[in-house]
């Protein structure tokens, strides 16, 4: 329940605090005077759409404050928490406080119980705390859209409907990527055609990683193994093969001249061990080239076949334009590739029963929808009809058509086109409501829709700004008491020029405005008894009150 208003240097307003109560509050006052302005400001602070020209003239910043009491409000409060802006600690703070400021130059800031939030989570938290009903929701009323909308408001099916939506958005979603893939398919088809080629054409070859430089470094040692073995025999020779002088005999002569001179000079035992280390040495290089010439192949069909890989390699190579140390590379990236399109193939062959069985679940879904529509519908008909007789419309007749067909109304709200049909007088068949109601009728209906589904909207407050516009009388007198019923368990705001309606309500608030220092200044306050008679007098008679129009307005509030 909205609690308190805060309201600076918006519009035309300088300061203004307003205290608000339970049931139905009615707003009066002169023509201009800005009877609507506090609603407006209320909006601003709900999320509405921001403009600098909303700063008070000569102002800096524009600021509103919105108080509510949300104690018998348990998804607000969660909300709150999940959104940490109320502990669970403090959940018997029954306070949540949303605050919204705009700069001349039309920046904003906006704030929840203190915490900086962007105006999306305004919007957010304000569609769960108040339901506004606009002068023009008439118009709105002509398009099927917001009539199925508003019956959907009346069901208060909310559950089903997000189920609905769920299942409708996951059925378009498999439609979508269907359709994406046969685009995909057809498109690369050839490109998977010449995929599979190149690919069974690699795997043909079958180049293992690193086996290009493998062969590079076998095709070089066999075709100079000749070479290699001549210089292998030559350096086995010199270091311990040669008959004369090879290098392992002069040095063992030498190690032992030496033996002999370090027993003399003990100097001399260090270079001793170091030559007897070279000798080792000399024994070990041997034996190896030993093993390696053991190793080298006078082989040339071995040569041959290496040099036909090497070449195979490198015209593939070029074929794919890389080189031929990286051909192994290319063929794993070309066997993804075609992995990839051969796996979205299988994708799209598997499609069809996801499809279908996604659009059963939301026929199901939808099916059970469209059965809470009609009796939704059934319901909602002969409320409006009651209502209309009570409105001065003793004649009329109200009914919904509800047509089903998944095929031509399938949307995220179901499978149903939804139409009000009205008969305004006697002996007329029904016939879609923009085409029977006049002005005054359509207001009428549409008042009576309004209140009819707000009291489903289990939102705990309700503004009305201006929606009796084109009744009066008896009628003006019926509004008023179908809008203070509704406020026997909702807050009710309603901006009103009907004494009729405003003398209904259980509290009234008077705005005015005056000039102060050549500005003009709006302000509101709340009646007492006899101030509402005297506004009463005023909207009964206009600015001249007389005895007869006290009386009258006297004998109003006391009906």
């Amino acid at each position: 329940m909205l609690t308190q208003l805060h309201i600076r240097n918006f519009a035309i307003v300088d300061k203004l605090t307003i205290d608000f109560h339970n049931g139905m509050t009615a707003i009066t006052g002169e023509t201009g005077a800005g009877k609507s302005i506090a609603l407006d400001a209320l909006g601003l602070c709900l999320g509405a759409r921001a403009e600098s020209t909303m700063v008070r003239p000569d102002s800096e910043r524009a600021e509103v404050t919105a108080s509510f009491n949300v104690h018998s409000l348990p998804l607000v409060m969660q909300w709150l928490i999940e959104h940490d802006m109320l502990d669970e600690s403090e959940r018997e703070d029954d306070n949540c406080i949303i605050r919204r400021t705009l700069t001349a130059e039309g920046r904003s800031k906006a704030f929840i119980n203190g915490a900086p939030v962007p105006v999306s989570l305004l919007r957010e938290l304000g569609g769960m705390l108040v339901s506004l009903h606009g002068q023009h929701d008439h118009h709105l009323l002509m398009k099927t859209e917001y009539q199925l909308a508003l019956l959907d408001q009346f069901a208060n099916h909310s559950g089903l409907l997000n189920k609905v939506n769920k299942a409708f958005r996951e059925w378009r979603a498999l439609v979508r990527e269907q359709r994406k893939l046969i685009e995909q398919e057809e498109a690369q088809e050839s490109r998977r055609q010449l995929l599979q080629y190149q690919v069974n054409e690699l795997d043909d070859f079958n180049l293992a990683a690193d086996e290009f430089y493998e062969l590079e470094s076998n095709h070089k040692r066999l075709a100079n193994a000749s070479g290699l073995l001549e210089d292998s025999q030559f350096s086995l020779n010199c270091l311990y093969d040669g008959e004369h002088n090879n290098t392992y005999t002069l040095l063992q002569s030498v190690i032992e001249r030496l033996n002999g001179s370090a027993e003399l000079d003990s100097n001399l035992e260090p270079m001793v061990a170091m030559l007897n280390d070279a000798a080792v040495q000399i024994e070990e290089a041997t034996r190896e080239l030993r093993h390696y010439q053991d190793g080298v192949d006078l082989d040339p069909e071995l040569l041959a076949d290496c040099e036909k890989r090497m070449g195979i390699a490198m015209q593939l190579a070029k074929k794919h334009q890389t080189a031929p140390e990286r051909l192994s590379e290319l063929h794993e990236s070309l066997k993804t590739e075609l992995a990839e399109l051969t796996a979205s193939t299988e994708r799209l062959d598997s499609m069809d029963g996801e499809i279908d069985k996604a659009k059963n679940n939301f026929a199901t879904l939808a099916a059970e929808l469209s059965k809470n529509r009609e009796k939704a519908a059934a319901k909602l008909a002969e409320q409006v009809t009651n209502t209309m007789h009570k409105l001065n419309m003793p004649d009329g007749e109200f009914s919904v058509a509800i047509e089903s067909n998944i095929e031509e109304y399938a949307c995220s709200q179901g499978i149903d086109h939804v139409r009000f049909l009205v008969s305004a007088n006697a002996g007329q068949p029904q016939q879609p409501i923009n085409k029977v109601a006049s002005g005054g009728e359509l207001s009428r209906i549409s008042l009576a829709i309004q209140v009819l589904t707000a009291g489903q909207d289990n939102l705990p407050t309700m503004i009305f700004d201006e929606v009796d516009v084109g009744v009066s009388g008896p009628t003006a007198a019926t509004v008023g008491k179908l809008l203070r019923q509704l406020g026997q368990n909702n807050q009710v705001l309603c901006v009103t020029h009907l004494p009729q309606v405003a003398a209904r309500a259980h509290q009234q608030m008077f705005v005015s405005k005056h000039t102060e220092a050549g500005k003009t200044i709006t302000s509101m306050r709340a009646l007492t008894d006899e101030h509402r008679i005297e506004e009463l007098a005023r909207l009964l008679g206009g600015d001249t009150i007389t005895n007869h129009t006290l009386a009258n307005a006297r004998e109003l509030l006391a009906g």
